[in-house]
């Protein structure tokens, strides 16, 4: 026994895999090596906060926390920082339209600092609802407009950058290596510019490191050029430098980052440094309704705080996951009814393997147990390690959940060691890397509460037209059946309503 037992510690500790990551830069998959040893500076885009958090926040932010409880439990040291943009991100990326908080606190008749603290929270409320680990740090554009200030003033001495009509421009001719992340060319760049010329750049390609503040616009700092407000992209590049140092290991963001905003990121970053910005860019694919895009300018997005009245938030989790980061997700109630279920199997087995545990004491436990035990280890650890593919790693979850119902319902007296190996694995494999385990289970899923209203609703609606046309017997026959289960009616004046009977 005890030979056994040494086996099944080392087995669960002991990981000589090779993790693999997609980088976008290259194209292909590269073995992740840090720049130093057994640490890890990652940057991930975070929240522009002018609204409530969607899917497709969700979908991002739970990919990227994924990729960091990884990390953390190969053993390295990560610093996670994700930024908080609260000025500067314009409603046209091209430098153009007003600045996506302004325009919402001046139809919301806030200040915009007053609307950055309102959002700030939601998005802090939901992303803790899907159980995303904080970042390290949480920098502010509008706390780091020194640094941001100073970049760009190195940008201009180093000649890659000039002033013109108080607003400063990235010249992109002088870049050479400018696309090398989109793949676009500088004559791509060139004939795909706006017809609408601004007559204060040299090239149309080139874009906004610092802008002039238009009279009575609100956010403005002063400067060497004027008032005016930085660059979204200039942004990220200050305080990733900041906190991580020039070259950072990894950046997240959506794929729909990957062209202006990342490109300018590297352009203004290797310029300023002349060194590598960032060794491996990850970029996650989006949500989408009906093949369409989720978003705010379609219209077609649900924020995360409507979708948790209908589905707990872990649903929500699991069916993220149950999708590779890079493929996108398409958004239905149907599929999310679908990951309820799914997950629901996976938390009863680990809530009865719990309860077993709970009464259980010294017993026998079959030969070849630890040995499943591994292979379902090594199978999610395999998926992991193979650019992060969740939906592999959750199908080893469910293999481990078949070895633990099958050992739990074979009627022998399962050694209590042995059952809390299996409580390990459930929560190191899907509580502490999936984080779709927590280590309580109380909580009911609440599109459950949902179907049990609306169907409730129903059956008040029928009786109530049966009443209508004196069909007292099939009435009474509704509320005595519900009786039964435990349901009581109540007629008011006003309507019929219903309880559960204690």
């Amino acid at each position: 026994m005890q030979r056994i037992l040494k086996k099944m510690f080392g087995i669960l500790r002991n990981n000589t895999m090779t993790l693999k990551f997609y980088n976008s830069l290259t194209k292909k998959k590269e073995v992740f090596t840090p720049l130093h040893e057994g640490f890890v500076a990652m940057y991930v885009c975070g929240p522009t906060v002018y609204d409530h958090p969607h899917i497709g926040h969700a979908k991002s932010y739970v990919s990227f926390d994924v990729i960091v409880r990884y990390l953390r439990y190969l053993g390295f040291k990560v610093r996670y920082i994700q930024n908080i943009t609260d000025v500067g991100h314009l409603t046209d990326d091209a430098d153009m339209g007003e600045d996506k908080i302004l325009k919402r606190a001046q139809r919301e008749h806030v200040e915009p600092a007053e609307l950055v603290e309102i959002y700030t929270r939601s998005y802090f409320e939901d992303m803790d609802a899907l159980n995303n680990v904080r970042p390290d740090i949480s920098p502010r554009a509008t706390a780091h407009i020194p640094e941001q200030i100073e970049l760009v003033e190195r940008l201009i001495k180093k000649g890659y950058a000039y002033a013109s009509n108080g607003s400063v421009y990235f010249d992109v001719s002088k870049f050479k290596n400018y696309g090398k992340l989109s793949g676009r060319k500088q004559e791509e760049l060139e004939a795909g510019a706006r017809v609408e010329i601004n007559r204060e750049k040299r090239n149309p390609s080139d874009f906004a490191l610092w802008k002039k503040a238009a009279p009575g616009h609100i956010m403005r700092w002063k400067s060497p050029w004027g008032e005016g407000f930085p660059g979204w992209h200039l942004e990220c590049s200050a305080m990733s430098m900041k906190y991580l140092g020039q070259t950072l290991d990894i950046h997240g963001g959506g794929l729909e980052n990957i062209f202006p905003h990342h490109e300018c990121e590297i352009a203004q970053s290797e310029a300023a440094n002349k060194l590598p910005f960032v060794r491996y860019w990850i970029h996650n694919n989006m949500v989408t309704v009906n093949g369409q895009k989720m978003g705010k300018s379609l219209g077609n997005f649900v924020t995360l705080k409507d979708a948790f009245k209908k589905h707990h938030p872990l649903t929500i989790r699991f069916f993220i996951l149950t999708t590779h980061y890079r493929n996108p997700l398409d958004f239905s109630d149907e599929a999310l009814d679908a990951a309820s279920k799914g997950l629901e199997r996976l938390h009863n087995t680990v809530k009865n393997l719990r309860e077993r545990l709970e009464h259980a004491k010294d017993g026998s436990m079959p030969d070849n147990i630890y040995e499943k035990l591994e292979q379902c280890k090594k199978t999610f650890i395999e998926a992991m390690d193979e650019d992060i593919n969740t939906p592999g790693a959750i199908a080893a979850l469910f293999d481990l959940s078949k070895e633990v119902n099958t050992l739990l319902n074979s009627g022998l007296e399962t050694d209590k060691k042995c059952l809390e190996d299996m409580n390990t694995l459930f929560q190191q494999l899907g509580g502490d890397i999936l984080g779709i385990i927590p280590k309580t289970l109380e909580f009911k899923q609440k599109d459950e509460t949902e179907v049990l209203k609306n169907v409730m609703q129903v059956l008040i609606d029928v009786r109530n037209e049966l009443r209508k046309v004196r069909q007292w017997q099939l009435s009474d026959f509704i509320r005595s059946k519900l009786s039964e289960i435990g349901i009581a009616l109540d007629d008011k004046p006003d309507g019929t309503t219903w309880k559960k009977m204690k």
